[in-house]
């Protein structure tokens, strides 16, 4: 009798222990049921002995009713429970960046008070139920980067308070349900990007007048002509079509006009301004690639210039007269300048047979010019200035303190040494040696340094302070700690252990540099082009942060003149020899290996133009992001020959190689970002277009990027 009193009283108690915990708190427990991994422990506090689950982990309540379920970047593994839908008075639901599976309840549609559904960043599949439109109160529905296929129902255009609406890189297909520009008036955002969605753009989508940002549609099959009513959307708003089946002329009206040509590359059959192909003319379209790991209707490399111009050249009768206009306008030059001479410098050399030469920037030199510069722009022979001049508040040294500090040679190429400096208080500083002589251009040199002097971006080195003389130039920059890209990306000989860079941090470098170039390009005073941008012209910081140097550098050394040398004439290249403490030939090398390279992040154009343009730069920064996400040198191992980085990925598109044999072997074990890999890849195909116009801005490659880091968090 004592035993069974005992076991009927246990009974009682392990009863009463598990009603103890409410309904709700019952139902959160089955979605943790539902987990079967937790590897960072965050639902250890989930459990039956709590009244409620009011103080459990990512558990908000009011009035102790669970309003909020917040799990995100946990890596919980398991199927959503159905039991959320049960919760009354839930508003948000938050289990972004997990790996979550299966398909969406149709139960969790019952909490018809949801607000927020954000569960980006999951293995979730099958199609969206109907039930959503059930949710009157949504105004965040975040999907992206899942496995949902189908259409989207027809429903979800009841949802009339939805503001923010991420459906991208799924596979939704279909066409966009009826309505859905009138009926979702309240979106500001809206990102489409990267499924099969097919069908014409709805013509109503012009009554979203809330949106806001970039309104992406790129990466589908939407077909037909662009509507006209897409121009009625704000002027600020960015409109992204590109990589689609669209045709026909593109609407010059609104939110369309002034847009570049890269809010549309990738749709073969579009024409008219600001595309070059005219809406007359359809020749010259070559069929899309059908690499398997870029989009079906991937735009085609142009093959030369072949943009079908038509129309007869000049005559044979103008060709003639050009000519001759030509040979009497050489001849009339010449005439003048024999005048010049005979009239002017007959005098100085009499002068000079009298006693009264030249003397050292006297005027008798520059009186046998008819056209001479003006005294502004050249600096006279006998001027030198011998003073660190400094571009920065910050900077607390002078030219002595310069001089005695300990020097040592990192590397040169053919525009300067540069040394690494450590002065007595160890501040560590890079000069850069820029020649002993030649052109004497001092004010040009100087409005020239000033203004590189005045930019200021995290992803851009800053440059401190300069000093001139006739026979010396040194540029003095903060020094960057962790090399250059070429090191990270291949290492360096004589190195006993190589790591290579993991995937997080590349992406972070690809994104710091893309966001110094649009810096370069649309906020520096006069919208700068680099013109030589190469991986051992991006330099690494503390927290490898990417910081783009040697802008402007060329310009400099063409100014400075002369061609620096390991040794000098000069005092303080002197200095710095003698207290150079130690030459490493191996970053010497590398550098030089580097500098070898440059030529393959050159543009095609580059070959033909002097004046570099911003698309150049775009071209480089995607060659670059080639040789970051294959992990290959610029020149590639081909059988017994060599080729070209980016002749080698077109050769794979032409082959139709898998993704593996593409990628850097290092990057195989970051199998949950191939995704990201491959959204990478995609832009730097479209960064090395050949045609100019072809490439995207930087501005636009940058929140490409920034989108990535920001769902990869």
């Amino acid at each position: 009798m004592l035993a069974l009193f005992l076991f009927i009283l246990l009974l009682c108690n392990s009863q009463s222990l598990v009603g103890s915990l409410n309904d709700e708190g019952l139902a959160l427990l089955s979605l943790k049921h539902s987990i079967t991994e937790d590897p960072e422990g965050s639902l250890n506090n989930w459990n039956y002995s709590d009244v409620n689950p009011c103080s459990w982990n990512g558990i908000t309540c009011k009035d102790q009713r669970v309003v909020s379920v917040s799990i995100p970047r946990k890596k919980l593994y398991g199927f959503i429970a159905p039991s959320l839908g049960s919760l009354s008075e839930l508003r948000h639901v938050n289990l972004r960046n997990n790996k979550f599976f299966g398909s969406l309840p149709v139960e969790l549609f019952g909490a018809q008070g949801l607000q927020s559904l954000v569960l980006l960043g999951n293995s979730l599949s099958g199609p969206v139920p109907s039930e959503i439109g059930k949710l009157q109160y949504l105004q965040t529905l975040g999907l992206a980067q899942n496995f949902f296929n189908g259409s989207l129902p027809k429903s979800l255009i009841q949802c009339k308070r939805l503001r923010s609406l991420d459906l991208s890189r799924n596979n939704f297909t279909g066409p966009l349900p009826a309505g859905f520009g009138i009926k979702l008036v309240s979106l500001e955002i809206l990102n489409l990007s990267f499924n099969n969605f097919s069908g014409p753009i709805p013509n109503d989508i012009g009554n979203l007048s809330n949106l806001q940002g970039t309104v992406d549609l790129s990466h589908n099959v939407f077909s037909g002509s662009i509507p006209a009513s897409l121009g009625d959307l704000p002027e600020k708003v960015y409109i992204d079509l590109t990589y689609n089946h669209l045709s026909g002329p593109i609407p010059q009206s609104g939110a369309l006009i002034n847009r570049g040509p890269t809010a549309f590359i990738g749709n073969p059959g579009l024409c008219g301004p600001p595309l070059k192909n005219p809406c007359s003319s359809d020749a010259g379209l070559s069929p899309p690639s059908s690499y398997p790991f870029l989009p079906s209707n991937y735009p085609p490399q142009n093959t030369g210039d072949k943009s079908g111009k038509s129309g007869k050249g000049l005559s044979k009768h103008a060709v003639i007269a050009i000519i001759v206009c030509d040979v009497v306008g050489i001849c009339l030059i010449g005439l003048l300048f024999s005048y010049c001479y005979s009239r002017v410098c007959p005098r100085s050399k009499r002068r000079e047979e009298n006693g009264n030469g030249f003397e050292k920037g006297g005027k008798g030199r520059r009186e046998c010019l008819c056209f001479g510069k003006d005294e502004s722009e050249t600096l006279s022979e006998n001027v030198e200035q011998y003073d660190l001049v400094p571009l920065d508040t910050q900077v607390a040294f002078d030219l002595d303190e310069l001089l005695k500090a300990s020097a040592f040679v990192l590397g040169k190429s053919g525009i300067g040494i540069v040394y690494k400096v450590v002065l007595e208080d160890g501040l560590t500083l890079a000069v850069r040696r820029l020649g002993e002589g030649g052109s004497q251009r001092f004010k040009e040199f100087q409005t020239e340094v000033e203004a590189i002097g005045k930019l200021r971006h995290p992803n851009i080195v800053i440059l401190r302070a300069y000093y001139w003389s006739v026979d010396e130039k040194l540029l003095i920059y903060d020094y960057i700690p962790h090399g250059n890209l070429v090191t990270a990306i291949h290492g360096k000989a004589g190195m006993v252990s190589f790591t290579p860079l993991p995937w997080p941090v590349r992406l972070n470098i690809m994104t710091g540099i893309a966001k110094g170039l649009v810096y370069l390009h649309e906020y520096s005073p006069k919208k700068y082009v680099h013109g030589d941008l190469k991986p051992s012209n991006v330099l690494l910081g503390a927290n490898m942060e990417p910081k783009i140097s040697d802008f402007g550098l060329g310009r400099l050394a063409n100014i400075a003149g002369g061609s620096p040398t390991l040794q000098s004439s000069r005092i303080i290249s002197e200095k710095l020899h003698q207290r150079q403490q130690s030459n490493v030939p191996s970053e010497v090398g590398a550098l030089n290996s580097a500098a070898n390279f440059g030529s393959y992040y050159q543009a095609p154009e580059a070959l033909k133009l002097v004046k570099p343009s911003q698309k150049w730069d775009v071209y480089s920064y995607g060659a670059i992001l080639l040789e970051m996400i294959t992990g290959r040198t610029p020149l590639v191992q081909v059988g017994t020959s060599e080729m070209d980085l980016v002749l080698w990925i077109q050769l794979c598109i032409e082959e139709k190689k898998p993704l593996s044999d593409v990628l850097d072997p290092y990057l195989a074990e970051y199998l949950d970002k191939e995704e990201e890999m491959i959204s990478v890849l995609k832009i730097a195909m479209a960064c090395i277009q050949t045609s100019p116009e072809r490439r995207p801005t930087m501005r636009h490659v940058s929140d490409a990027l920034e989108r990535l880091v920001v769902s990869s968090d």
